[in-house]
């Protein structure tokens, strides 16, 4: 057992013995979190403007501060980049993360001397808790591969900027440094693929233990080694015994990434956005995660159901409902205030408080009322892909409005690794499974509003060469699983096969 490892071993039970103590304490826990981040910001600009220094409950917050989307603080965050102080939180922002999306625009969002730690320190706690529940920790001992964005950071009116995964860079602890890959100089390559390359010539040879970074992304890597070296990962890197992901739902990509490593290994879930560290993985034994009462974030919840409503229902912790679809709102040590972070999650557990992450508000198809969200036609298409035995790169959805002479239907746009033999076949399991998760669907099926869903083969790399189009190759990009709108179909229509026994 390697130094680090054995040390890992010893702090591991006292870190799970702190995340039990806030995990049994839930409420107090988010009050006193709320009380301080109130006062801390009396006397910023917006806390002025929003009479924080009169706010001593939660239902007189409510009160003073509005929900907010991002751009709905484009005048605060204007003033932050230009270097003006006491803004949204005390002083100004140590870094201002850079944040694209691939249906909106380039987003800033402030992080604070208070929220940078929450950032490093609950990635930390997750691979104790780990450590602690599992009692692996050998991990340790070889190399740990982040693939992230690059750390090179801009400065603007005396702020850093970059991506968060860069930003975070800077942060990992100098006892993890020794054997982290791939170096600083590599990392800061922005061309996706010409970093790949050079991540291979890195690594090919090293003793890799742990990688981390989003799925897809990942698998492009795992692709390209094994076609540089002709070997499994698992031959490659025989120690390598477990992956940290984020930013996506792993279920979709797990087939794959096992089939490439050649064998099955320990995972683990982090939910990091920019605007604060919500959740972790806790347990091998279920997919769910632990949210994160005492990390500088005091959270909010509105049920799904009513967001668009002018007066939606809005609760905290305390008030929330196990199976309930709530878009997730936060109030940060950075200083976003009842901010929209666009996800949807739904609780499962309150003992200690677990959710699963179902998708984005603003992700969704409801041309006809039928609100199919992220959740449902994955575990669809994951259902259909076990049973047949399909391995599935990547998938998107969207509505078809008005046909030609016939009644709308829902497009899906698959590209495989491993197609169905029978893709009819496959195409009826997806919509069986949608009817019997959503009753609406089903009805505007059974109504003759709908007709069952049409699927489109595309072909090889069609989601690698989009992204590349548009630079957003790579990094923390992804595709949305689903839209209410054909703007992502229809760049991808140039892709699609007209049959199975096309070649790629």
């Amino acid at each position: 057992m390697g130094l680090i490892s054995f040390i890992s071993k010893g702090i591991s039970g006292r870190a799970a013995r702190k995340i039990s103590e806030w995990s049994k304490n839930p409420v107090a826990t988010q009050e006193t979190v709320f009380r301080k981040l109130v006062h801390e910001a009396r006397d910023t600009s917006f806390g002025t403007d929003h009479r924080f220094r009169y706010i001593n409950s939660y239902e007189e917050f409510k009160q003073h501060v509005p929900i907010r989307d991002y751009e709905d603080f484009a005048p605060y965050i204007e003033r932050l980049k230009a270097g003006e102080p006491d803004v949204l939180w005390k002083g100004r922002p140590l870094y201002l993360s850079k944040t694209s999306g691939t249906t909106s625009g380039i987003k800033y969002i402030p992080i604070s001397r208070e929220s940078i730690p929450y950032h490093i320190s609950s990635t930390r706690n997750a691979l104790l808790n780990y450590i602690h529940e599992t009692g692996k920790s050998d991990f340790l001992n070889g190399k740990l591969m982040f693939i992230s964005g690059s750390p090179a950071l801009e400065n603007m009116n005396g702020i850093k900027v970059g991506r968060l995964s860069g930003i975070v860079n800077h942060h990992v602890p100098g006892y993890l440094k020794l054997n982290q890959l791939p170096g600083f100089r590599t990392n800061c390559i922005e061309d996706w693929e010409e970093k790949i390359d050079a991540i291979i010539r890195e690594t090919k040879n090293q003793n890799m233990t742990f990688i981390s970074g989003i799925p897809p992304w990942v698998q492009m890597y795992f692709d390209r080694l094994m076609e540089k070296t002709g070997k499994k990962i698992g031959e490659l890197f025989p120690n390598f015994n477990l992956f940290v992901y984020g930013g996506v739902n792993y279920e979709p990509y797990r087939e794959k990434l096992e089939n490439s490593i050649g064998r099955k290994i320990d995972s683990v879930e982090l939910y990091p956005t920019s605007e604060g560290f919500i959740a972790f993985q806790n347990s091998q034994k279920d997919k769910s995660l632990l949210l994160l009462l005492d990390a500088g974030i005091f959270y909010e919840f509105i049920p799904a159901s009513e967001f668009f409503n002018p007066n939606p229902s809005r609760v905290n912790i305390q008030d929330v409902e196990l199976g309930v679809n709530y878009v997730i709102i936060l109030n940060t040590n950075a200083g976003l205030w009842g901010y929209n972070l666009g996800d949807t999650v739904r609780f499962v557990s309150k003992n200690p408080y677990k959710l699963l992450i179902t998708g984005r508000i603003k992700h969704f198809i409801s041309a006809f009322g039928e609100h199919v969200i992220g959740e449902e036609v994955e575990r669809a298409v994951m259902e259909a892909a076990l049973e047949q035995k399909v391995e599935i790169v990547e998938f998107t959805v969207a509505p078809m409005v008005s046909p030609d002479g016939e009644l709308p239907y829902h497009e899906w746009f698959i590209e495989f690794h491993r197609a169905p033999a029978n893709i009819d076949q496959f195409s009826r399991a997806i919509d069986e499974s949608l009817q019997r998760q959503n009753i609406y669907y089903r009805d505007l099926i059974s109504g003759n509003i709908l007709q069952p869903l049409k699927l489109r083969l595309l072909e090889k790399n069609s989601f690698i060469e989009m992204m590349r189009t548009e630079g957003k190759l790579g990094g923390q990009n992804k595709v949305p699983r689903l839209s209410n709108d054909r703007k992502i179909a229809d760049r991808l229509k140039r892709f699609v096969r007209e049959s199975l026994n096309e070649r790629n």
